[in-house]
């Protein structure tokens, strides 16, 4: 639970001082605490672990977004 909760602060925090870019999903709890591991791991590959966690939240903006769009056509 205080682990939990270091995330959440984490996440909270982030949001505040730096928004979600356009095109991105902002940082959820599962993605800081899977930055976390991967950067902290054994062997950090800072530069691909960064990029891959964009690289996702790119991809799940485009997902939510089209999900949105075919909700909205759905109902008209």
């Amino acid at each position: 639970m205080i682990a939990y909760a270091f995330v959440a602060l984490c996440r909270l925090r982030e949001a505040r001082r730096h928004p979600a870019p356009e095109g991105l999903v902002a940082l959820t709890c599962n993605e800081i605490a899977h930055l976390f591991h991967a950067l902290f791991g054994s062997e950090p590959v800072q530069e691909h672990v960064l990029a891959w966690s964009v690289f996702r939240r790119f991809h799940q903006a485009q997902a939510r977004d089209c999900h949105y769009r075919r909700q909205a056509a759905r109902e008209s």
